[in-house]
Protein backbone atom coordinates (compact mmCIF):
# COMPACT_ATOMS: atom_id res chain seq x y z
CA UNK A 1 0.00 0.00 0.00
CA UNK A 2 2.77 2.36 1.03
CA UNK A 3 4.59 1.46 -2.19
CA UNK A 4 1.50 2.33 -4.23
CA UNK A 5 1.19 5.69 -2.44
CA UNK A 6 4.83 6.46 -3.15
CA UNK A 7 4.35 5.59 -6.80
CA UNK A 8 1.20 7.69 -6.93
CA UNK A 9 2.89 10.71 -5.31
CA UNK A 10 5.90 10.31 -7.57
CA UNK A 11 3.61 10.22 -10.57
CA UNK A 12 1.88 13.43 -9.46
CA UNK A 13 5.22 15.15 -9.01
CA UNK A 14 6.35 14.05 -12.45
CA UNK A 15 3.09 15.26 -13.99
CA UNK A 16 3.49 18.61 -12.26
CA UNK A 17 7.10 18.93 -13.40
CA UNK A 18 6.30 17.93 -16.96
CA UNK A 19 3.30 20.25 -17.00
CA UNK A 20 5.37 23.16 -15.72
CA UNK A 21 8.16 22.43 -18.16
CA UNK A 22 5.67 22.15 -21.01
CA UNK A 23 4.01 25.41 -20.07
CA UNK A 24 7.38 27.10 -19.82
CA UNK A 25 8.40 25.78 -23.22
CA UNK A 26 5.07 26.88 -24.68
CA UNK A 27 5.42 30.37 -23.29
CA UNK A 28 8.98 30.52 -24.50
CA UNK A 29 7.96 29.33 -27.94
CA UNK A 30 5.17 31.87 -28.22
CA UNK A 31 6.76 34.81 -26.46
CA UNK A 32 8.03 36.34 -29.70
CA UNK A 33 5.95 38.92 -31.48
CA UNK A 34 4.53 37.91 -34.82
CA UNK A 35 4.73 40.28 -37.78
CA UNK A 36 2.75 39.48 -40.93
CA UNK A 37 4.02 41.18 -44.08
CA UNK A 38 1.85 41.01 -47.19
CA UNK A 39 4.16 41.28 -50.16
CA UNK A 40 4.60 40.77 -53.87
CA UNK A 41 5.80 37.57 -55.53
CA UNK A 42 8.51 39.47 -57.40
CA UNK A 43 10.28 40.09 -54.11
CA UNK A 44 9.55 36.69 -52.62
CA UNK A 45 10.56 34.60 -55.66
CA UNK A 46 14.10 36.00 -55.67
CA UNK A 47 14.62 34.87 -52.03
CA UNK A 48 15.71 38.36 -50.98
CA UNK A 49 13.07 38.28 -48.26
CA UNK A 50 14.57 35.09 -46.81
CA UNK A 51 17.85 36.90 -46.29
CA UNK A 52 16.14 39.95 -44.79
CA UNK A 53 14.04 37.75 -42.51
CA UNK A 54 17.07 35.83 -41.20
CA UNK A 55 19.02 38.96 -40.32
CA UNK A 56 16.03 40.83 -38.90
CA UNK A 57 14.97 37.94 -36.66
CA UNK A 58 18.55 37.52 -35.44
CA UNK A 59 18.42 41.11 -34.21
CA UNK A 60 14.85 41.43 -32.93
CA UNK A 61 12.50 39.17 -30.96
CA UNK A 62 9.97 39.21 -33.78
CA UNK A 63 8.90 36.35 -36.03
CA UNK A 64 8.24 37.54 -39.56
CA UNK A 65 5.69 35.80 -41.78
CA UNK A 66 5.36 36.72 -45.45
CA UNK A 67 2.17 36.41 -47.48
CA UNK A 68 3.41 36.27 -51.08
CA UNK A 69 0.76 37.35 -53.59
CA UNK A 70 0.23 40.00 -56.25
CA UNK A 71 0.25 43.59 -55.05
CA UNK A 72 -3.51 43.98 -55.40
CA UNK A 73 -4.21 40.99 -53.18
CA UNK A 74 -1.40 41.98 -50.82
CA UNK A 75 -3.15 45.30 -50.27
CA UNK A 76 -6.50 43.55 -49.81
CA UNK A 77 -5.02 41.39 -47.03
CA UNK A 78 -3.88 44.52 -45.20
CA UNK A 79 -7.21 46.28 -45.76
CA UNK A 80 -8.91 43.36 -44.02
CA UNK A 81 -6.43 43.49 -41.14
CA UNK A 82 -4.90 40.13 -42.08
CA UNK A 83 -1.44 41.68 -42.42
CA UNK A 84 0.44 44.19 -40.29
CA UNK A 85 2.10 45.92 -43.24
CA UNK A 86 2.67 45.70 -46.97
CA UNK A 87 5.84 45.63 -49.09
CA UNK A 88 4.76 46.23 -52.68
CA UNK A 89 5.47 48.09 -55.93
CA UNK A 90 2.41 49.84 -57.33
CA UNK A 91 2.41 53.56 -56.38
CA UNK A 92 -1.07 54.31 -57.67
CA UNK A 93 -2.57 51.51 -55.56
CA UNK A 94 -0.44 52.48 -52.59
CA UNK A 95 -1.82 56.01 -52.72
CA UNK A 96 -5.37 54.64 -52.62
CA UNK A 97 -4.33 52.50 -49.65
CA UNK A 98 -3.10 55.59 -47.80
CA UNK A 99 -6.06 57.75 -48.76
CA UNK A 100 -8.48 55.03 -47.67
CA UNK A 101 -7.03 55.23 -44.17
CA UNK A 102 -5.56 51.72 -44.27
CA UNK A 103 -1.86 52.57 -44.21
CA UNK A 104 0.68 55.00 -42.79
CA UNK A 105 4.42 55.65 -42.77
CA UNK A 106 5.20 54.80 -46.38
CA UNK A 107 8.91 54.45 -47.16
CA UNK A 108 10.64 53.84 -50.47
CA UNK A 109 13.17 51.10 -49.81
CA UNK A 110 14.49 49.83 -53.14
CA UNK A 111 14.19 49.94 -56.91
CA UNK A 112 15.14 48.05 -60.02
CA UNK A 113 13.77 47.86 -63.53
CA UNK A 114 11.25 45.85 -65.42
CA UNK A 115 12.31 44.25 -68.68
CA UNK A 116 10.44 43.07 -71.72
CA UNK A 117 11.67 39.53 -72.19
CA UNK A 118 11.10 37.13 -75.04
CA UNK A 119 12.50 34.37 -77.24
CA UNK A 120 15.94 34.64 -78.78
CA UNK A 121 14.49 34.63 -82.31
CA UNK A 122 12.56 37.81 -81.39
CA UNK A 123 9.82 37.68 -84.04
CA UNK A 124 8.65 41.22 -83.25
CA UNK A 125 12.20 42.64 -83.63
CA UNK A 126 12.08 44.56 -80.37
CA UNK A 127 15.66 44.11 -79.17
CA UNK A 128 17.04 47.38 -77.76
CA UNK A 129 14.03 49.42 -78.85
CA UNK A 130 12.31 51.88 -76.53
CA UNK A 131 9.63 50.21 -74.37
CA UNK A 132 6.84 52.03 -76.20
CA UNK A 133 8.07 51.10 -79.68
CA UNK A 134 8.67 47.53 -78.55
CA UNK A 135 5.07 47.15 -77.39
CA UNK A 136 3.79 48.58 -80.68
CA UNK A 137 5.84 46.01 -82.58
CA UNK A 138 4.51 43.20 -80.40
CA UNK A 139 0.89 44.24 -81.02
CA UNK A 140 1.43 44.36 -84.78
CA UNK A 141 3.26 41.03 -84.85
CA UNK A 142 0.72 39.44 -82.52
CA UNK A 143 -2.20 40.50 -84.69
CA UNK A 144 -0.37 38.91 -87.62
CA UNK A 145 -0.29 35.70 -85.55
CA UNK A 146 3.52 35.67 -85.43
CA UNK A 147 3.95 36.44 -81.71
CA UNK A 148 2.24 36.07 -78.36
CA UNK A 149 2.23 38.14 -75.20
CA UNK A 150 1.73 36.69 -71.72
CA UNK A 151 0.32 38.98 -69.02
CA UNK A 152 0.40 38.34 -65.29
CA UNK A 153 -3.31 39.16 -65.32
CA UNK A 154 -3.42 39.05 -61.53
CA UNK A 155 -3.82 42.67 -60.43
CA UNK A 156 -0.20 42.67 -59.25
CA UNK A 157 2.22 45.57 -59.32
CA UNK A 158 3.72 44.15 -62.50
CA UNK A 159 0.26 43.85 -64.04
CA UNK A 160 -0.49 47.45 -63.09
CA UNK A 161 2.79 48.53 -64.67
CA UNK A 162 1.97 46.60 -67.83
CA UNK A 163 -1.42 48.24 -68.20
CA UNK A 164 0.20 51.65 -67.78
CA UNK A 165 2.72 50.84 -70.51
CA UNK A 166 -0.03 49.79 -72.93
CA UNK A 167 -1.77 53.11 -72.27
CA UNK A 168 1.48 55.01 -72.82
CA UNK A 169 1.91 53.15 -76.12
CA UNK A 170 -1.56 54.24 -77.23
CA UNK A 171 -3.46 50.97 -76.74
CA UNK A 172 -6.57 50.08 -74.77
CA UNK A 173 -5.66 47.16 -72.53
CA UNK A 174 -9.27 46.01 -72.15
CA UNK A 175 -9.38 45.52 -75.93
CA UNK A 176 -5.99 43.83 -76.20
CA UNK A 177 -6.82 41.21 -73.57
CA UNK A 178 -9.59 39.84 -75.78
CA UNK A 179 -7.30 39.26 -78.76
CA UNK A 180 -5.96 35.76 -79.49
CA UNK A 181 -2.27 36.60 -79.21
CA UNK A 182 -2.72 38.08 -75.70
CA UNK A 183 -2.59 35.40 -72.99
CA UNK A 184 -3.40 35.97 -69.31
CA UNK A 185 -1.52 33.67 -66.94
CA UNK A 186 -3.35 34.75 -63.78
CA UNK A 187 -0.21 33.82 -61.85
CA UNK A 188 2.82 35.13 -60.02
CA UNK A 189 5.97 36.32 -61.74
CA UNK A 190 7.84 33.03 -61.69
CA UNK A 191 4.95 31.02 -63.12
CA UNK A 192 4.27 33.71 -65.73
CA UNK A 193 7.87 33.53 -66.91
CA UNK A 194 7.58 29.76 -67.27
CA UNK A 195 4.36 30.05 -69.29
CA UNK A 196 6.00 32.68 -71.49
CA UNK A 197 9.00 30.45 -72.05
CA UNK A 198 6.80 27.49 -72.99
CA UNK A 199 4.90 29.61 -75.53
CA UNK A 200 8.00 31.35 -76.96
CA UNK A 201 6.18 34.56 -76.12
CA UNK A 202 6.95 37.99 -74.67
CA UNK A 203 6.15 39.32 -71.22
CA UNK A 204 6.96 42.10 -68.78
CA UNK A 205 9.11 40.89 -65.88
CA UNK A 206 10.86 42.47 -62.96
CA UNK A 207 14.58 42.07 -63.52
CA UNK A 208 15.20 40.40 -60.17
CA UNK A 209 12.90 37.44 -60.79
CA UNK A 210 13.96 37.17 -64.43
CA UNK A 211 17.66 36.93 -63.56
CA UNK A 212 17.04 34.30 -60.92
CA UNK A 213 14.94 32.09 -63.20
CA UNK A 214 17.33 32.55 -66.12
CA UNK A 215 20.43 31.82 -64.03
CA UNK A 216 18.79 28.75 -62.51
CA UNK A 217 18.08 27.40 -65.99
CA UNK A 218 14.30 27.46 -65.50
CA UNK A 219 13.74 29.70 -68.55
CA UNK A 220 15.68 30.55 -71.71
CA UNK A 221 13.99 33.88 -72.44
CA UNK A 222 16.22 36.85 -73.19
CA UNK A 223 15.94 40.34 -71.74
CA UNK A 224 15.35 42.29 -74.94
CA UNK A 225 14.29 45.74 -73.70
CA UNK A 226 15.85 46.86 -70.43
CA UNK A 227 16.31 50.63 -70.56
CA UNK A 228 14.06 53.60 -70.13
CA UNK A 229 12.33 55.56 -67.40
CA UNK A 230 9.10 53.79 -68.33
CA UNK A 231 10.50 50.52 -66.93
CA UNK A 232 11.36 51.84 -63.48
CA UNK A 233 10.16 49.61 -60.63
CA UNK A 234 10.04 50.99 -57.07
CA UNK A 235 9.44 48.94 -53.90
CA UNK A 236 7.75 50.52 -50.91
CA UNK A 237 6.92 49.55 -47.34
CA UNK A 238 3.73 50.78 -45.63
CA UNK A 239 2.59 50.04 -42.08
CA UNK A 240 -1.05 49.20 -41.46
CA UNK A 241 -3.10 51.88 -39.75
CA UNK A 242 -3.84 50.77 -36.19
CA UNK A 243 -6.85 53.07 -36.01
CA UNK A 244 -8.46 50.85 -38.66
CA UNK A 245 -7.44 47.54 -37.13
CA UNK A 246 -6.48 47.74 -33.48
CA UNK A 247 -5.15 44.17 -33.44
CA UNK A 248 -2.32 44.65 -35.90
CA UNK A 249 1.32 44.72 -34.80
CA UNK A 250 1.94 48.35 -35.65
CA UNK A 251 5.09 48.73 -33.54
CA UNK A 252 6.54 45.60 -35.15
CA UNK A 253 5.79 47.02 -38.59
CA UNK A 254 7.58 50.27 -37.76
CA UNK A 255 10.55 48.30 -36.42
CA UNK A 256 10.70 46.30 -39.65
CA UNK A 257 10.46 49.42 -41.81
CA UNK A 258 13.27 51.04 -39.83
CA UNK A 259 15.37 47.92 -40.38
CA UNK A 260 14.72 48.03 -44.14
CA UNK A 261 15.84 51.66 -44.39
CA UNK A 262 18.77 51.28 -41.97
CA UNK A 263 22.34 51.02 -43.20
CA UNK A 264 22.24 47.28 -42.46
CA UNK A 265 19.00 46.73 -44.32
CA UNK A 266 20.10 48.76 -47.32
CA UNK A 267 23.39 46.83 -47.48
CA UNK A 268 21.45 43.55 -47.61
CA UNK A 269 19.50 44.91 -50.59
CA UNK A 270 22.63 46.26 -52.30
CA UNK A 271 24.58 43.03 -51.95
CA UNK A 272 21.83 40.54 -52.72
CA UNK A 273 22.56 38.58 -55.88
CA UNK A 274 26.04 39.92 -56.59
CA UNK A 275 27.80 36.66 -55.77
CA UNK A 276 25.45 34.57 -57.92
CA UNK A 277 24.34 36.85 -60.74
CA UNK A 278 27.28 39.23 -60.99
CA UNK A 279 24.99 42.16 -60.23
CA UNK A 280 22.50 43.26 -57.61
CA UNK A 281 18.92 42.22 -58.22
CA UNK A 282 17.70 45.33 -56.40
CA UNK A 283 19.17 48.75 -55.65
CA UNK A 284 18.89 50.53 -52.28
CA UNK A 285 16.94 53.77 -52.49
CA UNK A 286 17.40 55.51 -49.13
CA UNK A 287 20.81 57.16 -49.53
CA UNK A 288 20.12 57.83 -53.20
CA UNK A 289 17.09 59.93 -52.30
CA UNK A 290 18.64 61.47 -49.20
CA UNK A 291 21.87 62.63 -50.83
CA UNK A 292 20.74 62.96 -54.46
CA UNK A 293 23.75 60.92 -55.59
CA UNK A 294 22.24 60.26 -59.03
CA UNK A 295 20.02 63.24 -59.91
CA UNK A 296 18.56 61.58 -62.99
CA UNK A 297 17.52 58.44 -61.12
CA UNK A 298 16.21 60.48 -58.20
CA UNK A 299 14.03 62.47 -60.56
CA UNK A 300 12.74 59.31 -62.19
CA UNK A 301 11.78 57.90 -58.78
CA UNK A 302 10.10 61.15 -57.79
CA UNK A 303 8.17 61.26 -61.06
CA UNK A 304 6.95 57.71 -60.62
CA UNK A 305 6.66 57.02 -56.91
CA UNK A 306 6.22 60.34 -55.06
CA UNK A 307 2.83 61.78 -54.12
CA UNK A 308 2.59 65.58 -54.37
CA UNK A 309 6.35 65.80 -53.90
CA UNK A 310 6.57 63.35 -50.97
CA UNK A 311 7.36 59.67 -50.63
CA UNK A 312 4.76 59.86 -47.85
CA UNK A 313 2.63 63.00 -47.50
CA UNK A 314 2.87 64.44 -43.95
CA UNK A 315 -0.74 63.59 -43.10
CA UNK A 316 0.07 59.87 -43.39
CA UNK A 317 3.21 59.80 -41.25
CA UNK A 318 1.44 58.90 -37.98
CA UNK A 319 3.76 60.95 -35.77
CA UNK A 320 6.91 59.21 -36.98
CA UNK A 321 9.00 62.12 -38.32
CA UNK A 322 12.20 60.17 -37.62
CA UNK A 323 11.47 58.09 -40.71
CA UNK A 324 11.77 61.16 -42.90
CA UNK A 325 14.70 63.11 -41.49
Amino acid sequence: MRRNVVIWITALVLVAVVSFAGTTLYIGATSKEKLVVSTTTSLYDTELLDTIEDQFEAKYSIDVYFISVGTGLAITHAQRGDADMILVHAPSEELSFLEGGYGVCRKIVAYNFFAIVGPEVDPANIRDLSPIQALSNIVETGRNEDAKWVSRGDDSGTHTKEKGLWTAAGFNWTILRNEKWYVEAGAGMGKTLQVTDNLDAYTLADMGTYLKYYKDGIISLEALVTEGEELLNVYNAIAGNQTKHSGINFDGAITFIKFLISEEGQEIIADFGKDVYGQSLFYPAVDLLKHNTDPTMVQWIKNYAFFNGYECPPEYRDKHPELYT
